[in-house]
């Protein structure tokens, strides 16, 4: 513990800074909750995207092997040309948001690639989109879990440090402060009674 100055003014700024913490604590509390439940929001989303990403990779399986006939330019066209990412702000924290992948378009002869192709590069795309919207995800859990290890840092410290600390600086000053004034009180009467006496001694003489 900091040495105390046992003042009035010392007093009276560690009753102003008690105010602050016990008036920012909540804000606080508010947060950490609203991160703990977009955490668990998010994890649900990154579940329910890893399960559909699943589902579409085990459709392509089905006719993977029809993919040996598709010209090499088929990974230029499922890899996309441009990635959006917005962000949304949740309890001050900016969360990156998978908005949407851009792919080139798919030129090709009609007449020499199958008219499935068409579908395969479809399905191919939308699990591309998938997979960097998991990501995403991901990274976007990371950022929540970061702050909500700042923030519940902080709420420790107001509630465990900081306001318990405040509280008994000033019991500690509030006794000494009450201790001085008795003194004091005690040094006046004595003081007024010598007074006394020696204002009779001196009638009597």
């Amino acid at each position: 513990m900091a040495r105390i100055k046992f003042t009035k003014g010392e007093l009276k700024k560690t009753r102003d800074a008690l105010r602050q913490y016990e008036r920012y604590l909540p804000t606080l509390q508010l947060k950490k909750q609203q991160l703990q439940m977009e955490i668990l929001r998010q994890l649900r989303l990154h579940q329910e995207k890893e399960e559909l990403e699943a589902s579409k990779r085990g459709m392509i399986e089905a006719w993977a092997g029809l993919l040996v006939d598709v010209p090499k330019d088929l990974r230029a066209w499922i890899t996309p040309k441009e990635i959006t990412i917005a962000a949304r702000n949740i309890a001050g924290v900016d969360l990156p948001v998978f908005e949407r992948a851009e792919f080139e378009p798919a030129e090709y002869d009609l007449f020499i690639i199958p008219l499935w192709v068409d579908t395969a590069v479809d399905l191919l795309r939308e699990l591309v989109s998938l997979r960097q919207e998991i990501k995403v995800l991901a990274q976007g859990v990371k950022v929540l879990r970061d702050e909500l290890r700042i923030t519940t840092q902080r709420v420790n410290l107001f509630e465990k440090v900081k306001i318990p600390l405040a509280k008994e600086t000033i019991r500690l000053i509030k006794i000494y402060l009450g201790d001085q004034m008795t003194n004091a009180v005690g040094r006046s009467k004595m003081a007024k009674r010598k007074i006394e006496e020696t204002v009779l001694e001196e009638v009597a003489v």
